[in-house]
């Protein structure tokens, strides 16, 4: 776990991380939100719409930005306030997203950091792109 602090960072620094999407992450996630809509569990559902298989929930996808700013950037010191997402291509279960931060504005009055998102596939495509808004705790 990084632990930058509002002065630690710059306007351009980086972190990314992998994460391979598992049925296991599916089925977690079904229970915990209770969303049961066939595209996200139906394989021939899904396929009957246009898709290649069991679309990834986009939440499930969007989660990953919680873990960018509590665990890589910025880290320990992180509260999140904001989050802005786009779901730009689906996702499919035994995609290995890899999910990329930088700090896009720092803005020195609240002490807040904006942190530009990117998730790409394992093809190299843009998936989720969106701005993690994030505040410091106090030290």
């Amino acid at each position: 776990m990084n632990e930058y602090r509002y002065a630690d960072l710059k306007v351009g620094m980086t972190e990314s991380f992998q994460q391979k999407i598992t049925a296991e992450m599916m089925d977690n996630f079904m229970e915990l939100s209770g969303d049961v809509n066939p595209l996200h569990k139906e394989s021939d559902f899904a396929k009957e719409h246009g898709f290649n298989d069991r679309v990834v929930y986009g939440m499930l996808s969007a989660a990953l930005i919680s873990r960018m700013g509590g665990v890589h950037l910025p880290g320990k010191y992180c509260l999140i306030q904001q989050v802005e997402v786009k779901f730009a291509r689906p996702v499919y279960i035994g995609d290995i997203l890899t999910v990329n931060g930088s700090v896009k504005e720092l803005n020195d009055s609240v002490r807040q950091a904006v942190i530009k998102i990117e998730m790409r596939n394992q093809n190299g495509e843009k998936v989720v792109r969106g701005n993690l808004y994030v505040g410091f705790l106090e030290e």
